[in-house]
């Protein structure tokens, strides 16, 4: 049972994570302007994202324009996008993986093999955990740098968006999920009982000796003929 919970906890786990990896994929909010230096503007904030920029006005307008020129951007963010959209589609593809080899699903159910396809689920999300974290690290690093680089105006620094936290929270519930499945498949327990099974035989231990009838020179031995019962 203990094994169950784990492997329930690890996939609830590493469901989340997806979701919020997902959330943080599609979010623009992953640099913010900076409102430092002495000219301070607060009338109107800048966001930006893997897809798109945004634009927030005081007066509560909110303007959003996707990048037009794929081509025309940064290699660190086509590999940013590239990594994001592959980590939630290989988190998808695991966890259809991880629902056939979980202990309380009736998939395969009495295969060998049952408990081996829940540790390659765990180990897929591990893999799409690392792959959310690789790209909002290296985002981070670069406007960690940016805002304390003193040859860059203060118009141009960004700080870091909602979506990068995001990114490290979703990315860490993933590892953690993944690692709880790799961990509860080698367990000892065994499956839920299969629903048909033949019931013990009521027989007595020797009618099981053999299944043929006595003859007539075994009846004979026994001092009584079969033709006094006849």
């Amino acid at each position: 049972m203990a094994s169950w919970a784990l492997e329930l906890l690890g996939f609830s786990l590493s469901l989340l994570g997806l979701v919020g990896t997902f959330i943080a994929t599609i979010l623009p909010h992953w640099w913010r302007s900076a409102h430092v230096g002495t000219n301070i503007i607060t009338a109107v904030a800048y966001v930006k994202g893997l897809w798109m920029e945004c634009v927030w006005h005081s007066t509560g307008v909110y303007q959003c324009q996707a990048y037009r020129s794929q081509l025309a951007l940064p290699a660190e963010l086509r590999a940013a996008r590239a990594m994001m959209v592959t980590s939630c589609l290989l988190a998808l593809l695991v966890a259809a993986v991880a629902v056939v080899g979980m202990r309380c699903t009736r998939c395969a159910e009495g295969s060998p093999a049952k408990a081996a396809i829940a540790g390659s689920g765990g180990v897929g999300f591990v893999a799409a955990g690392l792959l959310c974290l690789a790209p909002v690290s290296w985002c981070t690093n670069d406007v960690v740098v940016d805002f304390y680089n003193p040859t860059l105006p203060a118009g141009m620094k960004y700080e870091i968006g909602q979506a990068l936290y995001l990114g490290f929270v979703s990315s860490a519930l993933t590892i953690l999920g993944g690692g709880l499945l790799c961990t509860s498949c080698p367990g000892n327990e065994a499956p839920f009982p299969p629903r048909s099974g033949a019931p013990p035989s009521s027989r007595p231990p020797s009618a099981s000796k053999g299944d043929h009838a006595p003859s007539l020179t075994s009846a004979s031995h026994s001092g009584y003929r079969l033709s006094d019962y006849v």
